[in-house]
């Protein structure tokens, strides 16, 4: 028998773009993304993220460019996620709690071509520029990123603001597609461990996959609403950045974790998923009486980075919360409670430098 030749109707390179494409057409109307009052449908998030690309293809941007990002979880950084490598581009999503000089010798290493920048973190990447600056080290572009739903924030000379940037985008534009499905699809950085950041590279092939196994570790039916408390720097957020699109889930934003925020936005928004660090659940089991509220239904919660403690576990189960295990950086964590707060158990299996 021979072989199968490799054709367009058989075979596509896989790619996280393709769950934004579906869902625009599955998931039209339903909402995508919440930040505080503004609200979009998954019409609206696609239509934003082919502008967001085709202004950046009008920037110069080709593919294989670096698109870096320093901002918390907002709509722009989850637009970011799909708008970068629909312009074919790869994605440098850096921590916000990096220094000027951290950003600086990131942004030179990536040679990023553009940073997209949240105001409230404007005066470090403009100390990350002129570090740059003094290293005769040719500067990205800035594109400042001003608050969800507020008038833009007047900029300096040199610098350009989000959603003017969208503004000029064409919603014609023909998105770029992986010609190979391992071409990269972001750029992250190691932060808080020994030596120097180290690179990672996903590959669109890697976060597709990485997705559907994040949705199914996570017992994500369709139409789930994801509350944001892992931040979308940190491993592309456990790619549920683009798992959430897979389900046509809705993303719940929240620019700051408090007990008192994910409380309220659980109640209010009827969030059926979430995820965070052993920190954030311990943050939620110590909450004041004042800010916790009755959850409105089944919350299920995927941890990990660390097995937290038996008794958080415990405690998370008598507020009323399901726990999950935990996939990112192709590292799995199966965290099993035995006889409650007796004892836990974990399963970790190795890490790779390419998903």
């Amino acid at each position: 028998m021979e072989g199968i030749v490799k054709c367009s109707a058989n075979y596509v390179p896989l790619t996280p773009i393709s769950f934004l494409e579906r869902s625009a057409i599955v998931y039209r109307d339903r909402i995508s993304v919440i930040d505080g009052d503004v609200k979009y449908t998954w019409k609206e998030t696609h239509e934003r993220c082919i502008r967001l690309a085709s202004a950046l293809a009008h920037l110069g941007i080709s593919p294989g460019d670096v698109v870096a990002a320093l901002a918390p979880n907002i709509p722009a950084m989850y637009e970011l996620h799909f708008g970068a490598p629909m312009a074919g581009a790869v994605l440098c999503a850096l921590n916000v709690r990096h220094d000027s000089s951290m950003v600086s010798v990131l942004l030179k290493h990536s040679e990023a071509k553009v940073i997209f920048v949240d105001y409230q973190f404007l005066s470090i990447a403009q100390g990350a520029l002129e570090i740059l600056r003094e290293t005769k080290t040719k500067l990205p572009l800035l594109v400042l990123i001003s608050e969800c739903g507020q008038p833009a924030a007047i900029s300096s000379p040199g610098i350009l603001e989000y959603e003017s940037l969208l503004a000029t985008g064409k919603l014609d534009f023909e998105v770029r597609w992986p010609k190979d499905e391992w071409d990269p699809i972001s750029l992250n950085y190691t932060s808080g461990t020994t030596s120097s950041p180290k690179g990672v590279i996903y590959s669109h092939r890697g976060a597709y996959l990485n997705s559907f196994a994040a949705v199914l570790l996570n017992e994500m039916s369709s139409m789930p609403v994801y509350l944001w408390c892992v931040p979308m720097f940190h491993c592309n957020g456990w790619c549920l950045t683009w798992a959430v699109a897979a389900q046509g889930g809705t993303n719940v934003c929240q620019r700051n974790v408090t007990a008192k925020d994910i409380f309220e936005n659980i109640a209010q928004h009827k969030v059926t998923h979430l995820g965070g660090a052993p920190t954030v659940l311990n943050m939620i089991i110590n909450a004041s009486a004042r800010d916790r509220k009755p959850l409105p239904g089944k919350v299920s919660v995927m941890t990990g980075g660390a097995p937290p403690p038996s008794h958080v576990l415990y405690k998370m189960e008598e507020l009323g919360f399901h726990e999950l295990p935990k996939t990112s950086t192709g590292k799995v964590q199966k965290f099993v409670l035995k006889e409650k707060a007796k004892a836990m158990g974990s399963i970790s299996k190795g890490n790779t430098s390419r998903l």
